[in-house]
C-alpha cells in the first residue's frame, strides 16, 4: 500500500471512529453547550477569513504545484472545515445536563469521593464523554468511576471495577 493510500484509509478509519462516537447521544453541561457555540462561531467567522486570506496571498505568489504556502493554508482549511463540522453536529445533537441539585449522584453532579482504607479525597463534576477533561476533575459519565456512583447517595461506599480492577470509594458529598 502506498504512503498516500494509507494515509487516506488511516484518514477514512478517524472519520468512522469519531462518527460512530458522535452518533451516540451527546451530553453536555449548558456551559459546555455554550463554549463549543463560541468556538463554533469564532471558526467560523474568524478562522476562516484567516485562512481565505492565507490562501489568496499564497496564490499570488504564482505556481501553486511548489507553493509551500499554500499547500499549508489548504492543510489548515481542511483541519478548520472538519472541527466545523463536528462542532455543528455535537451542537445540533446536544442534550444540556441538567444540574439542578439531587441527594444522588448523577450526571452534572459535583461529588466528593474518598478512597476507601486512604485519607485523601476528590472532587469530580460528572459530565459526557465530550466534555470529560480529566485535569479539570471533568470525569465522563461512561468513565469507571462516573459508573459506580451514578444513583448512589452520600454516604454510601460503592466498587469501582477499573481495567486494574476493583476497589471501593465512599461518596461525602453530592453537589
Amino acid at each position: 500500500m502506498t504512503s498516500e493510500k494509507k494515509e487516506v484509509f488511516l484518514t477514512s478509519e478517524l472519520f468512522i471512529e469519531r462518527w460512530r462516537a458522535m452518533a451516540e447521544k451527546q451530553l453536555l453541561t449548558k456551559k459546555g453547550y455554550e463554549e463549543r457555540v463560541a468556538l463554533l462561531e469564532h471558526l467560523k467567522v474568524d478562522r476562516r477569513k484567516e485562512v481565505a486570506q492565507k490562501l489568496k496571498e499564497a496564490r499570488e505568489q504564482g505556481d501553486l504545484s511548489e507553493n509551500a504556502d499554500y499547500h499549508a493554508a489548504r492543510e489548515e482549511q481542511a483541519i478548520i472545515e472538519g472541527r466545523i463540522q463536528e462542532l455543528e453536529y455535537l451542537v445540533d445533537h446536544a442534550t444540556i445536563i441538567s444540574e439542578e441539585a439531587s441527594d444522588k449522584a448523577r450526571i452534572g453532579s459535583s461529588v466528593i469521593i474518598k478512597y476507601v482504607g486512604e485519607d485523601d479525597s476528590e472532587e469530580y463534576k460528572i459530565v459526557g464523554s465530550t466534555e470529560a477533561d480529566p485535569f479539570e476533575n471533568k470525569i465522563s459519565n461512561e468513565s469507571p468511576i462516573a459508573k459506580a456512583i451514578i444513583g448512589h447517595k452520600k454516604g454510601e461506599i460503592v466498587t469501582v471495577e477499573s481495567p486494574n480492577g476493583k476497589y471501593e470509594i465512599e461518596i461525602l458529598e453530592i453537589k
